[in-house]
């Protein structure tokens, strides 16, 4: 079979029909409502609170965290709608205010700010980016291990805090969404690796795509001690539609977001491949994110079997955490023994590199294909290079034997497998 991938210069994969066990792929659902109608929908009848237009008034002093631009939440989409209802109440622009969620992400630049917001809306309200490194935090409490969480300071300026995002499977938080957008979003560096490392002492299995896990069950606590009350959160297709929106608590409206993300992000694998191909597509900007088709393909792969990479990561390995490209991909017993000894103190960077070394060193071997990496930084943070998709899979044979079954993850940046 000839399969394409999402990447129009790469060219598409051969794989022999007697080798082929599964094209794992999202749902492509057509949205039943217009972008605006669904959030109308979804903020007329919220779960678990009353609308949000109900706690607002004139002297009310809103903030709206919103994603960045390393997911497709379509914020200029959604926005408008929630600002409306505000402004019906009397709340002027100027106690309204935006606060861009990047996490530990590289910070946006002013066109990427306009592409995720639309032209109008920053020319109009206050429009602010978190960085974990530089930002202003302040102290709302500690972790059971004592680990002091801090947020950012302008959580604690605000009144009424609005989290707007979206709902796919992810590594370490079991799903994005909801509370992530203050854990890690808005949050400072030691209770940000607090958590990422908490995550890390779980299999992908334990946490990917489990919207009730230990690690959410924490950071909603955060978000909750942080003051966020209502989100507004959406569930895209395959085809990039936002097709479902939710609106309400932090919890009860993100676990039915969640429930419906499930049935279109979640794919059936009959069994265990001993070889996975995974696009990391739509996590493209870099490793960091690209890691995404790693975390997915986890689940999909055998012990011992062979996950190959396709990705093209134009921003490289990671300018936020270079210990990435220092110190490369390894088991969770080294990353561990490494994090005893103070060799790694950035706790955020040891789970990225646990998460991709229990799939490419513990359990199986990784191959990659990425144009925006060169291939000696490729072997030396733990994958074998290959030129083209095809003579990964070639080499992947070659390791894994010719009757090998391999399995395809299109879109693994989000896709979820389910073994039957």
């Amino acid at each position: 079979m000839r399969i394409p991938f999402s990447y129009p210069d790469v060219p598409p994969l051969e794989i022999p029909d007697k080798n082929l066990l599964a094209i794992l792929e999202p749902r492509a659902v057509e949205p039943a409502k217009p972008v605006d109608g669904l959030v109308e929908e979804a903020l007329d009848h919220p779960f678990g609170c009353g609308r949000v237009e109900e706690v607002v008034s004139p002297s009310t002093r809103v903030l709206i965290l919103v994603d960045d631009i390393t997911r497709q939440t379509p914020a200029w989409a959604l926005l408008p709608a929630l600002l409306h209802r505000l402004a019906e109440r009397g709340c002027p622009k100027d106690h309204v205010k935006i606060l861009i969620a990047a996490g530990t992400h590289a910070p946006m630049t002013p066109q990427e700010v306009e592409k995720k917001l639309g032209p109008q809306i920053p020319s109009e309200y206050s429009v602010s980016l978190h960085h974990w490194k530089t930002a202003e935090l302040v102290e709302i409490g500690a972790t059971a291990d004592g680990t002091p969480i801090r947020v950012n300071r302008m959580l604690r300026q605000a009144d009424l805090v609005i989290g707007v995002g979206m709902i796919v499977p992810h590594r370490v938080m079991g799903y994005t969404g909801g509370a992530t957008i203050v854990q890690p979003g808005v949050s400072g560096p030691d209770v940000t690796g607090y958590t990422h490392w908490a995550s890390a002492q779980y299999a992908g299995t334990e946490i990917l795509g489990l919207a009730d896990n230990p690690v959410r069950r924490e950071v909603e606590q955060i978000a909750r001690q942080a003051g966020l009350r209502f989100i507004l959160n959406v569930v895209m297709d395959g085809k990039q539609r936002v097709i479902h929106v939710v609106a309400g608590d932090v919890v009860a409206a993100h676990r039915q977001g969640a429930e419906y993300s499930r049935a279109i992000w979640g794919a059936k694998q009959p069994t265990a491949a001993d070889v996975v191909v995974s696009e990391s597509y739509p996590a493209d900007y870099d490793l960091w994110q690209a890691a995404k088709g790693i975390y997915s393909a986890e689940l999909a792969v055998r012990e011992g079997g062979v996950v190959v990479l396709v990705t093209p990561c134009p921003h490289g390995v990671s300018e936020e955490h270079p210990e990435v490209e220092q110190i490369g991909y390894h088991g969770y017993s080294e990353v561990r023994a490494r994090v005893a000894r103070k060799e790694i103190t950035d706790l955020v960077a040891a789970a990225h590199l646990v998460h991709v070394g229990r799939v490419i060193r513990d359990k199986g071997r990784g191959i990659m294909v990425s144009p925006g990496i060169k291939t000696e930084t490729q072997r030396r943070i733990g994958f074998e290079p290959a030129g083209t998709p095809q003579q990964a899979l070639e080499r992947a044979f070659a390791i894994a034997g010719p009757d090998a079954q391999v399995a395809f993850l299109r879109q693994g940046g989000n896709v979820m497998p389910i073994l039957r």
